[in-house]
């Protein structure tokens, strides 16, 4: 009987032999859930999630603009880390809700899942799912007041972290107050994000900015107005979160940073915008609008002179940069026309065979923009569409007229071809090029190169790979280094610019081949991070010109051909040190010219010292006052060495300086914005000179420069 009963016992404690019931599952109410797993529901508390807090209050602006409600937007960011986004729409209905028994703006605004988005016919076409966005904003947000221009009245509901204030504060809820009667109409929401949520709380204009020019592309007609007001403690600008006026902050006649967008154009000045430092093949801009089977599809396209493609995908005006159907059904839709129209007019040989996706969209431009009444996205941040019907009325609308195009414009349709079969033999040619070198290294047993010094360690999370400018350098890392864990390969001159190299060229290029081996990912349609042989690879170039042209050269290789390796943070840039400076015993190492000064001028004033930079191994003397009295009087010596690059560092230098992760300085290479990045590089190692020209001048003020 005993036995019996402690096997009941057993039973109930669970197989871990831990007590587990109904009593142990929490059920979270209200917007709770959202405080508890903030990245649930806008991917990170990072940079990246404070921003999409504005990006969900402005998509329900923009998707009143979608429906024909609004056509004017004003966004402002405020002193204390505040925004404040107004729309000239409808507003948000402030009656009773019957279900919830608070009014409607309450009900969006702190409950999950409640909008007018779900159904019935609030909205045919949105964004995302009003109340959602609106009610996780509100609940990592420490304030957020909502005001509501509509039926003659202004109504106003403050809230912090997702309650009412009254709520919050322990007292009963207070419902939405009407503060005034007014002629306008529309809804301004202002917010300040939690603190507790986000560790940094500080906006970057230009992301906003970037990111709210390309909606401005999407939506015809609207106009989009962005003010800059957090440096500015003006009372009129404190007045402004009065909200007696929706677009208060427009019409201030005070300095602010601003700028507005309003494009007529859609999607064909998006890629004009896009190729604005591009040299087209196609004349003629594609472009096409229909609806199909519930489906609004909009497409623009333009090929240009280039080996990389540029596709912008939106899913009602979300930026899904993980693609998904819409995409799915454009790549099939494009590769089939293109076979079919070759293969008609005899443009290809019948040995050549077929394109592939890979030979169609070299060089390509695209903004793909579909609507659905009824929307899926695999993941909370709507990085991908998921939506099936829109696969089948992509791949339909645009086939169809893309062929037609095609057909009405042969000149245009010619350079298209031939870029695509050019980009057809330039594949093979890789493919055996790749080939070529993987069996080569298989058949003489050496896959890694001779000039690589290997680290000892196996386990790539704690390999460092440094690539270095020489052998003189080299020499130097290659005996400072620490041999268990840091490899170092030398690169001779400068590599290839591959801005505009094919995968065949690249790999004829000794260097860049000898660090696609080292590396081991391999490369194009066989690249694989996970057989990544470093988890850094540290970019250490002198601190010259030819050393800053080595290292844009590198990270034009790995932005082009390696973005994922940029993308998992496994690029650095080592910081090696100008300076060497030695005051009696002591050594420091100086990394700009301003440290240099101030190590040198501890206990005096920097204008007081005189110093001669020399070699270090000549034998200085230097003047400096004494700290009291005002009395000269002689100081201990001063050495100073500049050093003019790697090579000319001793290996314990190197190591103390440069590559000992005790003592180093690293900078992480990451990729912030990448449609601004592919810009820059454009610019910078493209073939197109006048582009260039002006960013030089425009920015030469800025620049850096050792003489």
């Amino acid at each position: 009987m005993a036995k019996a009963k402690e096997q009941k016992g057993a039973e109930k404690k669970g197989g871990n032999g831990h007590h587990y019931d109904a009593s142990d599952i929490s059920v979270l109410e209200g917007l709770e859930p959202v405080r508890r797993r903030p990245g649930m529901y806008i991917g990170t508390t990072g940079p990246e999630g404070l921003h999409h807090l504005v990006w969900e209050i402005f998509d329900n602006s923009r998707d009143e603009a979608m429906g024909g409600f609004c056509n004017d937007i004003e966004v402002v960011l405020l002193p204390g880390n505040r925004v404040r986004i107004a729309d000239n729409g409808r507003g948000i209905p402030v009656d009773m809700h019957k279900k919830t028994k608070v009014s409607a703006l309450e009900t969006v605004m702190t409950t999950l899942h409640a909008g007018g988005k779900f159904g019935g016919e609030g909205y045919k076409v949105s964004g995302g799912l009003h109340g959602v966005g609106a009610s996780v904003v509100n609940a990592l947000s420490i304030f957020c007041k909502v005001v509501v221009h509509r039926d003659g009245g202004q109504y106003v509901q403050e809230y912090s972290q997702g309650k009412p204030v009254r709520q919050a504060q322990g007292k009963e809820s207070s419902a939405v107050k009407k503060i005034g009667n007014s002629k306008l109409h529309g809804t301004i929401v202002t917010f300040e994000p939690d603190q507790e949520i986000f560790k940094d709380l500080k906006f970057d204009w230009s992301t906003i900015v970037n990111h709210i020019r390309q909606q401005a592309y999407l939506v015809k007609g609207l106009r989009i107005t962005i003010i800059d007001a957090r440096g500015n403690e003006n009372k009129e600008v404190e007045k402004g979160m009065d909200e007696r006026d929706v677009f208060y902050f427009r019409d201030l006649e005070l300095e602010l940073s601003s700028v507005a967008f309003y494009f007529e154009g859609g999607l064909i000045s998006l890629i004009k915008f896009y190729n604005k430092f591009q040299k087209p093949i196609q004349k003629e801009i594609f472009y096409i609008e229909k609806e199909q089977d519930g489906v609004g599809v909009e497409i623009a396209l333009q090929y240009v002179d280039d080996i990389a493609d540029r596709i912008v995908p939106f899913a009602n005006n979300i930026n899904t940069p993980e693609g998904g159907t819409h995409m799915t059904g454009f790549k099939t839709a494009l590769t089939r026309t293109l076979n079919t129209y070759c293969k008609k007019n005899e443009m290809m040989k019948e040995s050549e065979g077929g394109f592939t996706g890979e030979d169609v969209l070299e060089g390509l431009t695209v903004a793909i923009s579909v609507k659905l009444r009824e929307i899926q996205f695999e993941g909370q941040t709507k990085a991908k569409l998921g939506s099936m019907e829109a696969q089948g009325a992509v791949a339909t609308v645009f086939g169809e007229a893309f062929n037609n195009f095609l057909e009405e414009n042969p000149d245009d349709a010619r350079a298209i071809i031939n870029k695509s079969i050019l980009a057809l033999k330039a594949r093979k040619a890789a493919k055996a090029a790749k080939d070529s070198i993987l069996r080569k290294g298989a058949l003489e047993g050496m896959t890694l190169p001779g000039k690589l010094a290997d680290c000892q360690s196996k386990d790539a999370a704690e390999s460092e790979l440094f690539l270095v400018e020489g052998d003189s350098a080299g020499g130097s890392c290659k005996q400072g280094r620490d041999r268990k864990i840091q490899a170092v390969l030398p690169l001779k001159g400068k590599i290839l610019n591959v801005e505009r190299a094919r995968i065949d060229k690249m790999l004829a290029s000794k260097e860049i081949k000898s660090l696609v081996i080292a590396m081991g990912t391999s490369i194009g349609d066989t690249f694989d991070i996970s057989k990544m042989r470093y988890h850094k690879i540290i970019i250490a170039t002198d601190a010259d010109v030819d050393g800053s042209h080595i290292r844009t050269l590198l990270l034009t290789l790995f932005y082009r051909y390696f973005r994922q390796v940029i993308e998992a943070g496994y690029i650095y840039i080592a910081q090696p040190p100008l300076y060497k400076i030695k005051k009696g015993k002591e050594i420091s190492y100086a990394y700009t010219d301003d440290e240099k000064l101030k190590i040198m001028g501890k206990g005096t004033e920097v204008s007081e010292i005189e110093a001669v930079e020399e070699p270090a191994s000549a034998d200085l003397p230097a003047e400096a006052l004494a700290e009291e009295g005002g009395e000269a009087k002689k100081s201990n010596k001063i050495h100073i060495q500049r050093f003019k690059g790697l090579g000319e560092m001793n290996p314990e230098e190197l190591w103390e300086t440069t590559m000992d992760p005790a003592n180093r300085v690293l900078k992480k290479v990451n990729i912030d914005d990448a449609e601004e990045a592919n810009k820059i590089f454009d610019i910078l190692m493209g073939s197109e000179v006048p582009p260039r020209k002006s960013f030089i001048q425009s920015n030469a003020k800025l620049a850096e420069i050792d003489i």
